[in-house]
C-alpha cells in the first residue's frame, strides 16, 4: 500500500492505493481548510493504523499545506512523507527548461501520461489553466493562462452588478440579459482561448499532439474544443503513482 497525494490551490486529493496500482480510497478536502483535526477525521476511512504504509508521495504547489499534512502523518502514523520534486524524476522524465520553475502538479501530469513515443498537449483546468507540452519523453514547458472559476469569481467581485453565475455550456454567442452574456463570454472566450493556444503550439513546434484535458472545468469544455480531446480526471495521481518508485 502506499499513499499519494495532489495538494492544489483550491483542493487537495489524497488516495491509498494497493499493490496492483490501483486506487482504493479517496478524500478530497479544501486545500485552506486543512489542519490536524480535519485530518484526523477524514482519514479515518482509510484505517492506516492497520496498514503497512511503505510510501508516501505528494506534489504540492501550497508548502503550508504539505508541511501540516507530512507532520500529520509521521506524528500520527509515522508515515514519512516525499515531495515529487525531491525525488531524482529526471529519470523518469527529460525536463528542457528550468526544473524549479515547475509546478510539481504539472510535473505529475507529464509523468502521468509519458509513454516515450506519442507528443501530448495536457490542459489542466485548475486554479490556473495550464497547457504542458510533452515530446516524446520529454517536458518542454508549456502556457499558465488564468484560470476559469477565478476569473469568474474575479469578475464578480469587481463588478457591482454582476451577478454570481454557475458556468455551463451556452449556443448562442449573443446574451440577452446579464446571466447569459456573461456565460456566453466565459465559455466561448475560454473555447477561443484554448483551440488558439494549441494552434500556437502546434505553429511553433511543428509538430502534432494528442490533447489531454483534466481538472475540475474540462466536462464544461470537452464537446467545443476543436481539436479531439481526451479526458484523464486522475493523471496527476497516476503520475505520483509512477514517480513513487523513486522513493527508497
Amino acid at each position: 500500500m502506499i499513499i499519494v497525494g495532489d495538494i492544489g490551490n483550491t483542493e487537495t486529493k489524497i488516495c491509498l492505493v494497493n499493490s496492483n496500482k490501483k486506487i482504493i480510497k479517496k478524500i478530497n478536502l479544501s486545500t485552506k481548510k486543512i489542519s490536524n483535526s480535519l485530518l484526523k477525521n477524514s482519514l479515518k476511512s482509510f484505517k492506516l493504523n492497520n496498514m503497512n504504509i511503505k510510501k508516501c508521495l505528494f506534489c504540492s504547489v501550497v508548502p503550508k499545506s504539505y508541511k501540516m499534512i507530512k507532520s500529520f502523518l509521521l506524528k500520527k502514523y509515522k508515515i514519512k512523507c516525499y515531495e515529487l520534486k525531491t525525488l531524482k524524476i529526471k529519470k523518469l522524465i527529460n525536463i528542457k527548461v528550468n526544473y524549479k520553475q515547475i509546478g510539481s502538479d504539472r510535473l505529475a501530469n507529464a509523468i502521468g501520461i509519458l509513454n516515450n513515443k506519442d507528443n501530448y498537449i495536457i490542459l489542466d483546468f485548475g486554479t490556473a489553466t495550464t497547457f504542458d507540452v510533452l515530446i516524446k519523453n520529454s517536458y518542454h514547458g508549456g502556457v499558465i493562462a488564468p484560470g476559469v472559476k477565478l476569473s469568474l469569481n474575479t469578475l464578480v467581485n469587481k463588478a457591482t452588478l454582476i451577478p454570481n453565475i454557475n458556468l455551463k455550456k451556452t449556443n448562442k454567442i449573443i446574451g440577452l440579459n446579464t446571466h447569459s452574456a456573461v456565460r456566453s463570454g466565459f465559455f466561448w472566450g475560454y473555447t477561443g482561448l484554448i483551440d488558439n493556444i494549441i494552434y500556437l503550439i502546434k505553429k511553433e513546434t511543428r509538430k502534432s499532439f494528442k490533447i489531454i484535458i483534466t481538472g475540475g472545468f474540462s466536462n464544461l469544455f470537452k464537446k467545443s474544443i476543436n481539436s479531439k480531446v481526451t479526458l484523464n480526471k486522475d493523471i496527476t495521481i497516476k503520475g505520483l503513482i509512477k514517480a513513487a518508485v523513486l522513493i527508497k
